[in-house]
């Protein structure tokens, strides 16, 4: 019996990668250092938004149009930081989980996740991480 082909198996390159993916989709705006400091990954409005690893809650912020800013701590000095979110599952100083909902995609058009890593203060490529 033939097996269907159904795209990409990208489940064993995820489990080795340092941080998961935060959100399921594709990315609709790379990295470029100066001027987008991470990446956006296109998802539907209200899609759940993961923590990429094990972490805990730095800061939760807003940019300046009122936008959330979710900030997590990892091991290593490492940061992920998510943004374009809203419904707000977390608070600073919450332990989280790899893969634990923190917050949901914002409404949008496009609709997508802004997904950085960070090296203490300096962005580094998300796309190294994931």
């Amino acid at each position: 019996v033939p097996v269907a082909n159904t795209g990409p198996v990208t489940q064993a390159s995820q489990s080795d990668a340092r941080f998961m993916r935060p959100v399921s989709g594709t990315i609709i705006r790379s990295y470029k250092k100066g001027s987008n400091e991470g990446v956006d990954i296109g998802a539907p409005e209200g899609a759940a938004v993961s923590a990429a690893d094990v972490g805990t809650v730095a800061a939760i912020t807003e940019d300046t149009k009122g936008v959330a800013i979710v900030v997590i701590k990892h091991a290593d000095g490492l940061l992920t930081v998510y943004t374009n979110v809203d419904n707000l599952l977390v608070k600073k100083g919450d332990a989280v989980t790899r893969g634990q909902e923190i917050a949901k995609v914002r409404a949008g058009t496009p609709s997508f996740l802004h997904f950085e890593v960070r090296k203490g203060l300096e962005s580094v490529d998300p796309d190294d991480y994931i």
